[in-house]
């Protein structure tokens, strides 16, 4: 059962009202959503295609404008608990460790899973008509779905340990729902584009 009490201690050290805090929020908010809208403009209209020359070159453009997104998403993020009390009992070299070890296994999740699924495949190439031969199995998907979110999440969570931050905590916390929430919307629309490419195959 979750410790009512403790919660409510921790997040008295949080300012939900603090500037900082909520441009965290609403960066950390935005980037799924922005990604997601952009996506599936391009599959109904292929606009950035016609626009950069290429579906490859039309995903490059936003897997750029994604990773600088994030860098802003992160910048905010650390802001953001700059600006916030530490937690006193967590400033200790035990959580500073364990956060770096828990950013670490996110890291490796997020590289490994770039790896995997190369540029195209880990910034939505599928929404462009550039579709994997083959779904991969491969670490870490092998251990856990979406280890590019979780892994993401977890370096947010390290991060937040390493500063002793409830604020980091809580933006953890609508970074793990921001993507849950990714997830349920982009999963069955992935699934439809590589059944439609199924369906084709056998139609040939």
């Amino acid at each position: 059962q979750v410790d009512v009490a403790a919660m409510v201690r921790l997040f008295g050290y949080v300012d939900v009202t603090d500037t900082g805090f909520i441009v965290a929020v609403l960066s950390i908010a935005f980037n799924p959503f922005f990604w997601n809208v952009v996506a599936r403009w391009e599959h109904k209209t292929r606009a950035l295609s016609q626009i950069f020359g290429s579906p490859r070159a039309a995903c490059y453009c936003l897997g750029a404008v994604i990773l600088v997104l994030n860098c802003v998403r992160s910048h905010c993020f650390t802001e953001a608990m700059k600006s916030q009390p530490k937690l006193e009992g967590w400033d200790c070299h035990w959580t500073y460790y364990s956060g770096l070890a828990i950013s670490a296994v996110g890291t490796l999740f997020v590289i490994s899973s770039f790896l995997a699924l190369g540029f195209t495949g880990t910034f939505l190439g599928d929404y462009f008509g550039i579709l994997m031969e083959e779904k991969v199995t491969s670490f870490p998907f092998s251990v856990l779905d979406n280890p590019m979110y979780w892994g993401s999440t977890a370096i947010y969570l390290g991060w937040s340990l390493m500063h002793a931050s409830p604020a980091g905590l809580l933006l953890t916390a609508v970074v793990a729902i921001s993507y849950t929430i990714a997830v349920l919307y982009e999963g069955p629309f992935t699934e439809e584009i590589y059944r439609r490419k199924q369906k084709g195959v056998k139609s040939k």
